[in-house]
């Protein structure tokens, strides 16, 4: 890690030339020999803010002199919601929740190992704060990774349930829109261009009448895709929007209706509206914990997203529907996501878990221990709460490289196959 801007600059001149305002590198095997390490090391955990901005400025540099870019998935999801696309492929969205330098460069060399197609890098609102990554850093963090394998091509960055808090809402509606757009605007200033509204939140099941159970959330939610489209953004950015709460009942496609029908007229014809939408399915984050450890067996149901998903291709020519909460399903299960034509798959719990299993005993027991001490009354039992631990045990995470890195690539073997088999379209022609 870098101690000094001088320190920086000095390094960057072994591998690279500035003319103008254009970083050119001179020397590609020293950057990603040692070079880029150094770079995010200094990027994420040094002292001195301006240092710290001085290496992601770098690192953003470097990126584009090496033809890797933040792009969005918006005209390939509507591609597909107007047949112009035929596929039957599903997108994987994966939360990096720690080492989240170390597993990204393990996506981004499976992804060239098996030509995996589009697969996205996403941070929710509630681990940002856990995790300790805010959405420059975790950009920063991703590109850094694709350009140590040697990586080019678009990167597909999402915000992830950029999600309204119920309770803050209601004490404060004005204030908690304000948080969100707040953060919004933070994640495009990183090089978002894929944003997911979470207003589920908002749904009120005690009404009747399926248009004003989501009354609240489509009002909400074409507000902030008003607010994303004032933002200039030269490029048209994806969002997402949400009819079920994880955890909550299932989805139906009259609920799809409901919502899409007062979201439309909402919006109008003067900007573009979502792309896709997520629908809940039988699943909940981060699976249901038994007293013995285990997870308890998620009755999910596949028909919801065959059925919501043609109506929101047929109907309303979106890209379909997404999946939330399935990584630690069982991984037979994963190849009927594709076959019942789910658009996108978000996976997190299952990547912690992975790195979890990986880590040393001593550290582990340190994060399980500082969980028990300071997650009591949380509602979650066992490891499920040690997630909050992340951030306490950031740096000491990141240094584990050597010792459990080997470790995390085996396991992320099976992964691989997962994503070129059952996620991802292959490049291939």
């Amino acid at each position: 890690m870098y101690q000094s801007i001088e320190e920086l600059q000095t390094a960057l001149s072994r591998f690279t030339y500035r003319n103008a305002n254009t970083l050119h590198i001179t020397d590609e095997q020293a950057l990603r020999n040692t070079g880029i390490d150094d770079l995010i090391f200094t990027a994420v955990f040094a002292s001195d803010s301006d240092l710290k901005t001085r290496a992601r400025a770098a690192i953003r540099q470097i990126a584009e002199n090496q033809g890797i870019y933040s792009a969005s998935l918006h005209s390939y999801y509507l591609a597909i919601g107007s047949g112009e696309v035929l596929t039957s492929a599903t997108v994987p969205a994966i939360n990096l929740r720690a080492m989240t330098y170390d597993v990204a460069r393990i996506i981004f060399k499976l992804k060239m190992e098996h030509a995996i197609g589009p697969l996205i890098f996403e941070i929710a609102r509630s681990e940002i704060g856990y995790t300790g990554q805010r959405p420059d850093e975790y950009a920063s963090v991703i590109l850094a990774a694709a350009i140590k394998e040697g990586y080019r091509g678009p990167v597909f960055l999402q915000g992830d349930h950029v999600q309204l808090d119920a309770s803050h809402y209601k004490k404060d509606a004005l204030r908690e829109l304000q948080a969100v757009k707040a953060l919004i605007q933070e994640e495009f200033e990183a090089g978002f261009r894929n944003i997911d509204i979470d207003a589920s939140t908002l749904v009120d099941l005690s009404k009747t009448q399926l248009e004003e159970q989501q009354k609240e959330n489509n009002r909400v939610t074409a507000a902030l895709t008003a607010y994303i489209r004032s933002l200039h953004i030269q490029e048209t950015v994806s969002v997402g929007a949400e009819i079920g709460h994880i955890g909550g009942k299932n989805s139906t496609p009259e609920d799809l209706d409901a919502f899409m029908h007062s979201y439309i007229q909402a919006i109008g014809t003067q900007f573009p509206g979502i792309s896709k939408i997520s629908v809940q399915t039988g699943t909940s984050h981060g699976g249901v914990p038994l007293p013995d450890g285990g997870m308890a067996e998620v009755k999910l149901d596949f028909s919801v997203l065959e059925r919501t998903g043609q109506v929101a291709r047929e109907k309303y020519h979106i890209g379909g529907v997404v999946q939330h909460g399935a990584s630690t399903l069982p991984n037979e299960l994963f190849d009927q996501f594709p076959r019942h034509q789910t658009l996108e798959i978000h996976l997190a719990t299952g990547f912690q878990n992975t790195l979890y299993a990986s880590l040393p005993e001593e550290l582990r027991t340190r994060m399980y221990q500082w969980a028990e001490n300071n997650c009591r009354g949380s509602g979650k039992r066992d490891g499920t709460s040690s997630s909050s631990s992340i951030r306490h045990v950031k740096r000491p995470l990141d240094l584990l490289r050597s010792k459990c890195g080997t470790s995390l690539k085996k396991k992320s073997s099976l992964s691989g196959k997962h994503l070129s088999n059952n996620f991802a379209l292959s490049l291939r022609s």
